[in-house]
């Protein structure tokens, strides 16, 4: 049986002839990537544990969450990473450089067939070029900069083959909008898909890097476009590194293949909340802004740059909106001065900044306030994730179509605004507040459950991207839920030994180690769920915090606070207030050898 993509960049790494799904292998890793808000856990790791670097012309720190250094703790991280990077000999892509998924691309530290990992939950935006990457926890960064190699199960694979042609209006955001119409945020969960098909070879490294970098918001592992020449050839000019590309086999097998008529494809845009929540801009033209962002690692590219551009020349930014830009690395933003595009933008009213991930890690500019209505190329709109006001996601081009007109628009429809619009509506956006303890692992454990029985909790709702600077375990568990509506007091009546029972893909988006220490703050004994965001349950994993999957819990009968009792190795749970049971999926050898060590780094 041969391999797909993912199995033979796995296997090579591993240094094994094959792997096959549900294999756990130590990977080897190319390109060894933390960032300003991830990267003082990472030195406090090392430093705690006592431990070396494996190879530092690997390892390097990226500023992009906010290289201006406009927070105080940011900017104290920084100069923790700084000092530690001058003490080592690791490379520090600082303030100037940009977006750390671009850098690792556009400077040779990946290429196709290469892994890398980084404290950036769309690392997986390197399947753009047909690599392999992944956004991990600090636990997870600092094992790989002092071993070298971290753990990883070798996902499922599934073939998208996308027949007929993109329609001509449509952008490499509006394609991934529509996948997104199409499977939501959980139906490809934990899976490596391929993209093949009829029209792919027209698609451009940039609309390759927008496609890929949302497979985080499909719940997906990673999703790898095969390398063509054109990708090779870049990856070849700006690597010192000899590569073959890798390529799925004739005969590999896959866990189920999509085939998508990308024909009847449409301008698309996110409705605020849910990336996945998707809808035809013709259902919503109309909607007023206050506010247009153009940026982030999904569409900050030199041709994003040149779209909106071209919609904003010799026009101005409606009165009483206000548009921001970022480009997505420093050389984007030169090449946009080289251009004329800077100036373009000037004219039109926005104010353009310096390259990093801007409003989408709440780091720089593109935040918003409440009530605030704001039209956004970024990947994520999850509630309070650029700021306390509301976010619709769509292509560059409509994002500066709307800023002009004032309103959501088409692109193609893009009426010249003279005088400010005064909304009739705001949208609300829930907010929140919370508090919390931890134990020593045993195999079988008993407490009060808490349900939640949702879909899709992020890591935004879990723990919100406005604490993402504290590193004290102590202060975490006051912010647990504090972003999630409904539940907005969960930390003030949490109690030590809880389990939380809740839905499928639970922890969804970033890699923030801080969405799971938070429980360990609250002494949560644990969370059974349907389905795990993949990075999330690595950080639960390797926290040595307990973390269990079911198929079906309905047979439990289980209402809030009734107490259950947890068999970690078995699968077994128990309603102790009826007797009921069911078989859940039990722990591996791995996980529960990592629990009894007390973490990864144990």
């Amino acid at each position: 049986m041969g391999m797909t993509i993912i199995e033979k960049i796995l296997a090579q790494h591993a240094g094994r002839k094959s792997v096959k799904p549900g294999d756990i292998v130590d990977i080897v890793i190319d390109a060894r990537a933390a960032r300003d808000f991830g990267g003082a856990n990472v030195v406090k790791n090392l430093r705690d544990h006592a431990l070396s670097l494996d190879n530092p012309e690997k390892t390097m720190f990226t500023f992009d969450c906010n290289p201006t250094g406009s927070d105080q703790k940011y900017a104290v991280n920084q100069h923790i990473c700084r000092l530690y990077a001058r003490e080592q000999g690791v490379r520090v892509y600082d303030i100037d450089a940009g977006i750390g998924t671009h850098i690792l691309i556009d400077r040779g530290h990946v290429y196709p067939g290469a892994t890398a990992i980084s404290t950036d939950s769309h690392a997986n935006i390197l399947g753009a070029i047909g690599a392999f990457g992944q956004g991990m926890g600090d636990m997870d960064i600092a094992s790989a900069w002092n071993r070298g190699k971290v753990w990883f199960k070798v996902p499922e694979s599934v073939q998208l083959n996308l027949t007929g042609k993109f329609p001509p209006d449509i952008a490499a955001k509006d394609i991934v909008l529509n996948l997104l119409k199409i499977f939501g945020a959980n139906t490809l969960l934990g899976y490596s898909l391929e993209i093949y098909g009829d029209d792919v070879s027209s698609l451009s490294l940039d609309d390759r890097i927008t496609i890929s970098s949302m497979a985080t918001e499909m719940g997906a592992i990673i999703l790898l476009f095969p390398p063509d020449q054109k990708i090779i050839d870049y990856c070849r000019e700006r690597t010192k590194n000899d590569f073959k590309p890798v390529y799925a086999d004739p005969d590999a097998a896959y866990a189920d293949s999509f085939s998508i008529d990308v024909s009847d494809f449409r301008q698309m845009v996110s409705r605020p909340g849910k990336p996945h929540d998707t809808t035809d801009i013709g259902e919503i033209v109309g909607v007023k802004i206050d506010s247009a962002f153009i940026g982030s690692c999904t569409n900050g590219r030199i041709e994003d740059m040149r779209v909106a551009a071209s919609v904003l020349k010799g026009r101005h930014v409606a009165p009483g909106v206000v548009l921001k830009i970022v480009p997505s690395t420093d050389a984007v933003w030169n090449q946009c001065l080289e251009e004329g595009l800077i100036a373009i933008f000037k004219e039109a009213g926005a104010l353009v900044s310096n390259a990093g991930c801007a409003g989408c890690a709440a780091g720089q500019v593109g935040q918003n306030g409440p009530g605030e209505i704001t039209v956004s190329t970024g990947n994520r709109n999850f509630p309070g994730k650029q700021g306390k006001g509301s976010v619709y996601l769509a292509s560059p081009a409509v994002v500066a179509a709307s800023a002009v007109a004032g309103v959501l628009t088409s692109s193609v429809d893009t009426p010249v605004v003279t005088e400010f619009i005064q909304a009739d509506t705001r949208a609300k956006t829930a907010e929140a507040g919370v508090k919390k303890d931890k134990s020593d692992f045993k195999e079988i454990a008993e407490g009060k459950c808490r349900v939640i029985m949702e879909d899709n909790i992020d890591t935004d709702m879990i723990f919100h991207n406005r604490y993402l600077a504290i590193t004290d375990i102590k202060e975490m568990g006051q912010y647990t839920f504090d972003n999630l509506g409904g539940h907005e007091d969960f930390a003030s009546k949490a109690e030590p030994g809880d389990i939380i029972v809740t839905g499928k893909n639970f922890g969804s988006g970033s890699s923030r180690q801080q969405a799971v220490d938070c429980f360990i703050s609250l002494g949560v004994s644990a969370i059974i769920a349907e389905s795990f965001g993949a990075i999330y349950e690595r950080n639960a994993i390797n926290a040595a915090f307990p973390v269990m999957t079911y198929n079906d819990i309905s047979a439990l009968g289980l209402n809030d606070g009734d107490r259950i009792r947890v068999n970690y190795r078995s699968g077994e749970i128990v309603n102790m207030e009826n007797g009921n049971s069911i078989q859940a999926n039990p722990f591996s050898e791995v996980q529960i050898d990592i629990c009894r060590r007390g973490g990864l780094l144990g």
